[in-house]
């Protein structure tokens, strides 16, 4: 079975649901350390690596920049002038020449999903897709290269990118005959961005057991046209029983096979990781038998960035029976860490499945899909405090928020002292009274700045003016109350790039060039903040990342311009030059001038 067909058979089973110059003065004192004058000096150490000659942004309020760094032992040194860090020089430093450029702590991808990415790598980008016949043209592309039978998976559509149809809309999606119609022998699946919601052609729905009789699961919505006849668009739950015929598929594959095709997920996401500066990266997340796998990879040294799982398809009550037994923190030498349990609350505000308190703008017959009970997700977060996990919810609506942030202050409500760390992923649409409840309940803000700018051309259809304006990404407004926010970018919902996420914290400048509601803006700094040191808190791992200091890791990123001063046009065009991890160089881009 070829790798791509591989990759849309795993894909469903884990969507279930980043100068040397003069000789050394003798015996000086390190830069970045204090002594007294009545201390013994103490000895210098010499340096694996030395990068100087550029800026060194430390997001370290102590020693807030640099011109050079010193690396030894996959660990930092030293920051400080380049005339200081030459005390660290000995014969068999590497000494890198920066040429003006700028290093910065290894960026933190906060919310994406590992695998998912390698998966997305592996089948039909849809993301450039900018109308329905673009996604029918490359469908029928795939399916005159397919052998009959054989399932052809997509993703990265979205409704809202498209130009106005010719075809009759449900839900803003047309109806799959045209779909259909080129890919008669195959079945198709093709996933929203988002993730929330799926677009299946005849075969697909014929498999699924899907008709015009077929009830709504709870939780989802199969949309119709006006005689009763499934579209094909198949909102939250509604995707699971297309996705479990897609699944089964799955189990044609030897051991050998999935474990080729687990490497190659690895493989590739970590090198699309890598090439964006990320270091780090908080997967949202991973059953356990992928975990199992992940394990034996870090063990035998194959991850190619740090990654910190939160575990997810899984019962609550295989959680309990299970769930002590993978809790890892820093395991094989810092590459994995388990410590979070992952649960989503609602859908997304692209598909209406974002629960909000009062109905949508653009569909006034709902207010969104939940999808769980109260009580079951409860049950989670019990199990997460009584084995010491992390609990991490997806809540994208102002309602699935509150119900989040009622439920956290009632467990952990009067643990505080016990600094759980219990996050919101995404937050994206919050009513005043919620927001200064995550800094009172120690609670993270996971939020993606990039969604902002891409779903803003839309998200006022959603909410309407008023409630977008003071509930939708307010970055600010969490910020200024006391919340810590880490960022990241749903990779594959959005592409990986930090910069890009970075630069749409700073300047919420959508891509017909209007600012989504610039009053929510970070600062320059308070972004950067959020993807180093911000996430490094939001999984306990401030001391060991999140800033370049003496002792912490040496996870670092390189680029050809600094995001605290190029002029704001220019923050999404900054490069990455290099990615080290553990002190050692990653990737390097080839193709600099």
């Amino acid at each position: 079975m070829s790798l791509l067909r591989c990759a849309a058979l795993l894909l469903v089973t884990l969507s279930l649901i980043a100068c040397q110059s003069s000789e050394p003065e003798p015996a000086p004192t390190p830069p970045a350390v204090a002594s007294s004058p009545t201390e013994p000096v103490p000895e210098v150490e010499i340096a694996d690596h030395i990068l100087t000659g550029g800026t060194v942004i430390t997001v370290d309020p102590d020693l807030p920049e640099g011109e050079a760094i010193a690396i030894k032992d996959g660990r930092i040194l030293a920051v400080g002038s380049a005339e200081d860090i030459t005390a660290y020089l000995g014969e068999t430093t590497e000494v890198i020449e920066l040429d003006g450029r700028t290093v910065l702590p290894g960026f933190i991808e906060g919310h994406g999903h590992f695998l998912g990415l390698g998966d997305a790598l592996m089948i039909l980008d849809l993301m450039p897709t900018r109308s329905f016949q673009d996604i029918v043209d490359l469908v029928a592309e795939a399916a005159s290269d397919a052998e009959p039978g054989e399932w052809i998976v997509g993703r990265g559509w979205h409704q809202e990118r498209w130009g106005d149809s010719n075809e009759a809309t449900y839900d803003g999606v047309p109806h799959h005959r045209s779909l259909s119609a080129v890919s008669p022998d195959n079945p198709v699946v093709l996933f929203h961005a988002s993730g929330h919601a799926s677009y299946a052609n005849a075969a697909a729905l014929e498999l699924a057991g899907i008709d015009g009789d077929t009830p709504d699961p709870e939780g989802g919505k199969i949309v119709r046209d006006e005689n009763g006849e499934a579209t094909g668009f198949l909102r939250q739950a509604a995707q699971l029983a297309v996705r479990e015929k897609l699944a089964e598929a799955f189990e044609d594959m030897s051991e050998a096979e999935r474990q080729a095709y687990f490497e190659r997920q690895v493989e590739l996401a970590g090198a699309e990781a890598l090439r964006h500066g990320i270091t780090s990266f908080h997967d949202m997340g991973t059953n356990f038998a992928d975990i199992d796998r992940l394990k034996a990879l870090a063990e035998s040294q194959g991850l190619p960035v740090r990654l910190h799982v939160a575990v997810r398809h899984e019962t609550n009550e295989d959680l309990r029976a299970r769930v002590a037994d993978y809790r890892m923190i820093g395991h094989a030498d810092g590459f994995l860490t388990v410590r979070a349990l992952k649960r989503n609350i609602d859908g997304a505000l692209g598909t209406h499945g974002a629960w909000l308190l009062d109905p949508y703008a653009d569909k006034p017959e709902t207010s969104g899909l939940p999808q769980t009970s109260l009580e079951n997700l409860r049950e989670t977060a019990e199990i997460a405090l009584e084995f010491g996990f992390q609990l991490n919810t997806h809540a994208i609506g102002d309602r699935g928020n509150r119900e989040v942030l009622d439920m956290y202050e009632d467990l952990i409500g009067d643990r505080a002292d016990e600094d759980l760390r219990w996050r919101v992923e995404h937050a994206q649409t919050l009513h005043p009274d919620e927001v200064p409840r995550f800094a009172a309940l120690g609670a993270i803000a996971s939020m993606q700045g990039v969604h902002a700018t891409s779903d803003g051309p839309w998200v006022p259809q959603r909410l309407g003016e008023d409630r977008a304006r003071e509930r939708a990404y307010v970055w600010r407004a969490l910020l200024d109350a006391g919340a810590t926010i880490c960022n990241g970018t749903d990779v594959p919902v959005e592409s990986i790039s930090p910069i890009a996420s970075y630069a749409s914290s700073v300047t919420r400048r959508m891509a017909n060039g209007e600012q989504f509601y610039p009053e929510q803006s970070m600062t320059r700094m308070e972004a950067l903040e959020s993807y180093t040191i911000g996430c490094a808190r939001a999984v306990f791992d401030e001391d060991e990342h999140g800033s370049l200091m003496p002792g912490k890791r040496a996870d670092l990123v390189v680029l050809d311009g600094n995001p605290l001063t190029v002029p704001e046009d220019q923050l999404a065009n900054l490069q990455v030059e290099m990615t080290w991890v553990d002190g050692e160089l990653r990737y390097q881009r080839k193709d600099r001038d």
